[in-house]
């Protein structure tokens, strides 16, 4: 049966309602506090952790808590509860809440990638590899009704592909553990983000055959939300907020590969310094990171459109009210 992904979220949302929310006040160092809830922490989000080590969020008066929600549902479950102040993940989380009929629904006010920021690992090399290769194999696929799945199911669409019937799509492992299970699993492929994919290559146990992000164009993979009461009450630090990530964007979009990684390296410790650059010149040929963080109204349709054919919209919602472009256009100027 369907996930209800809107009574989810709803529920979640009472359940949790009874929590102490984030603190408002400034703190002792004079910066408005914060609480920023992310869906994963991935060099993916380069242009948000060189604002993180640039200093570009203390320059516009914020003192930001870094939150790692590991999934869309939990970050929104966290927003709509008031433990974080803004929610970083895929837009389709405030389709489903709004759908669902919440009052206080999140507002998407900034749009981060514009390409998916995952690849198709294999288990040998295949330079002519096609999408009609994956009928018959089994494929280590992401959570249903996630965006990771939608935009694997949307392109296997695109070419001609049943992705129920045509292959087989293994959706019951936790995300961050695919890359782990398939090294020891019958699977023929699997989906996986950064650094995931580059680990599998370097350790010789998958080779990346194929990117989700060229294939499928250009969609708006993951934004800025955050509730409609904390926008009209917050204006002025969703503003700020804002402008800290544009000049993020306007770093990654402006510097090489290496010099991004050297930069945003102490958020990924643990990864040498030449992986980094090797995945973020990845990311850097396939455009993974927009101009602005405008989210316009034909991405915001495209995603429904996705979200459409993946069986997964309780219904057409209107741009208008999941979407300000308000800050995105003064961050830009």
């Amino acid at each position: 049966m369907k996930r209800n992904h809107a009574a989810v979220f709803l529920a979640a949302s009472l359940f949790l309602s009874l929590l102490a929310g984030c603190g408002k006040a400034d703190s002792k160092s004079g910066l408005t506090p914060v609480t920023l809830n992310e869906v994963a922490h991935s060099i993916f989000y380069a242009p948000q952790y060189a604002a993180i080590e640039l200093g570009y969020f203390e320059e516009e008066g914020i003192d930001l808590t870094l939150v790692n929600g590991a999934g869309a549902d939990k970050v929104m479950t966290a927003l709509v509860s008031g433990d974080a102040d803004i929610g970083f993940m895929g837009s389709e989380a405030s389709i489903y809440t709004y759908a669902g009929g919440a009052e206080d629904y999140a507002v998407n006010f900034a749009q981060l990638t514009q390409r998916a920021g995952n690849f198709l690992v294999g288990r040998t090399p295949e330079s002519d590899f096609r999408w009609e290769d994956l009928k018959g194999k089994k494929v280590l696929g992401g959570r249903a009704g996630g965006m990771p799945q939608m935009v694997f199911e949307y392109i296997l669409k695109k070419h001609g592909m049943d992705p129920k019937t045509d292959l087989s799509i293994d959706q019951s492992i936790n995300f961050g553990l695919t890359a782990a299970a398939f090294t020891s699993s019958d699977a023929d492929y699997t989906v996986e983000f950064e650094p995931f994919a580059t680990g599998l290559e370097l350790e010789g146990s998958g080779y990346v055959v194929a990117s989700l992000g060229t294939d499928s164009g250009y969609v708006p993979y993951t934004a800025y939300s955050a509730k409609k009461s904390y926008l009209e009450a917050h204006p002025e630090t969703v503003q700020k907020f804002t402008n800290a990530i544009q000049k993020g964007i306007d770093y990654v979009n402006s510097h090489s590969a290496e010099e991004i990684a050297r930069t945003i390296q102490p958020q990924f410790k643990e990864t040498p310094l030449e992986n980094i650059t090797m995945i973020v010149e990845r990311y850097k040929q396939q455009d993974t990171w927009k101009e602005d963080t405008v989210f316009e109204k034909d991405s915001f349709d495209l995603l429904q459109n996705i979200l459409e054919e993946a069986g997964e919209l309780p219904a057409r919602v209107p741009y208008e009210n999941l979407v300000t472009t308000e800050f995105s256009e003064k961050a830009k100027k």
